[in-house]
């Protein structure tokens, strides 16, 4: 199953009322108080769904899960959903039957919190959405980052430092030395002497005995 199949809940309330609401006469918006909210003209449950970057509104039969309406919600805040200008728990959604016909209903919880969590849901939804469009956007253009300079500045030095091993010849032995690495064989027939010597590692072959 594609990833566009797969449809989510986002959100359920068990109590929503949908209302019919008049035409709305100007752009000053909705008003809850217009809606004879004593006498809603259906109850039931409410589900947020999404598939994919879109969202859906479903209201529902309580009992049987029969759909009732549904609201399809490509952004949000937008013409699918309006919050009313005299409430926090009412809203104007536009519900649509497939064929293409579109109304605008009105839907209300008697719960703030119902209400809150309904905005939010859907707040979260398109958030991600949004997300997942800027990832997609830097995936297919990223960003260069910042180029490394290894070279050197002017005046700048580095200093090495090279190992050494200093032999010490232990008088009257035959050809046999000692080193701070315990007694070692002279190199290349080296004559015994008094004389302090002082080899570079990496023109000594070391002999351990």
């Amino acid at each position: 199953m594609a990833d566009s199949d797969y449809e989510s809940v986002i959100c359920v309330k068990p109590e929503v009322h949908v209302y019919r609401i008049p035409p709305r006469a100007s752009n000053r918006g909705y008003r809850a108080a217009e809606w004879q909210l004593d006498q809603p003209a259906w109850s039931g449950r409410l589900r947020i769904t999404a598939r994919d970057k879109k969202a859906f509104i479903k209201l529902e039969d309580r009992t049987s899960g029969e759909l009732f309406a549904q609201a399809p919600v490509d952004q949000f805040p937008g013409i699918a959903v309006e919050s009313v200008t005299d409430s926090s728990r009412y809203f104007v959604i536009c519900i649509e039957d497939g064929t293409g016909r579109r109304a605008f209903i009105g839907v209300g919880f008697a719960d703030r919190g119902d209400a809150f969590d309904f905005n939010v849901a859907l707040q979260d939804h398109f958030k991600w959405v949004k997300q997942q469009s800027e990832f997609a956007k830097e995936a297919q253009n990223p960003a260069p980052g910042p180029k490394l300079d290894l070279g050197f500045k002017e005046g700048q030095t580095i200093k090495i430092n090279i190992a050494v091993i200093y032999f010490y010849y232990i008088r009257n032995c035959t050809e046999q030395c000692v080193s701070p690495y315990g007694a070692i064989s002279w190199p290349f027939g080296y004559s015994k002497s008094k004389q302090f010597a002082k080899l570079p590692v990496s023109t000594v072959p070391v002999r351990r005995q």
